[in-house]
């Protein structure tokens, strides 16, 4: 979460020439509604629900660059598809980045409920080892901008 998969996925999909792609804002058009109203509505199980159904989809297309919502991980479906039909990069940012991302972002759901940090280290706790299994490749996004992010992904797959 706030690993800027989504502003970095867009700059990455210029540079490539590719067409960009979020489940999560394929999610909100499907539903007409916006992950926080989803997440109060069906809680955060009947959000995943969506989300695997989103993934399973998107994974089949063709020539995108698709960022997809920090949560993706948990279900063993959407890695498996994740890591069968594409090239998964991992953009790692430390909790304190995380922290210091979020902090004002109000549509997070998780991160409504208690200590952001807290909750973003547990989150980190349980998922990294979940995107580093499926990951080709990593690259840390600690104090660096997006388009510097997206510019170093460039050279590393070339």
């Amino acid at each position: 979460m706030g690993a800027g998969k989504s502003t970095i996925g867009k700059y990455l999909a210029q540079h490539l020439h590719l067409q960009f792609a979020d489940t999560d804002t394929e999610i909100e058009e499907r539903t007409g509604a916006d992950i926080p109203w989803i997440f109060d509505m069906e809680g955060e199980a009947g959000f995943r629900e969506r989300e695997q159904q989103v993934v399973e989809e998107m994974t089949l297309w063709d020539d995108v660059v698709l960022a997809t919502g920090g949560g993706v991980v948990m279900r063993p479906e959407n890695r498996q598809a994740l890591a069968a039909r594409g090239y998964v990069v991992y953009l790692y940012a430390s909790v304190d980045e995380q922290v210091k991302r979020t902090r004002r972002d109000r549509r997070r759901p998780l991160l409504q409920k208690g200590d952001p940090e807290d909750v973003l280290r547990k989150l980190m706790a349980i998922r990294e080892p979940l995107y580093r299994e499926i990951a080709d490749h990593v690259i840390e996004t600690d104090g660096c901008t997006p388009r510097t992010v997206a510019q170093r992904l460039v050279r590393d797959l070339q």
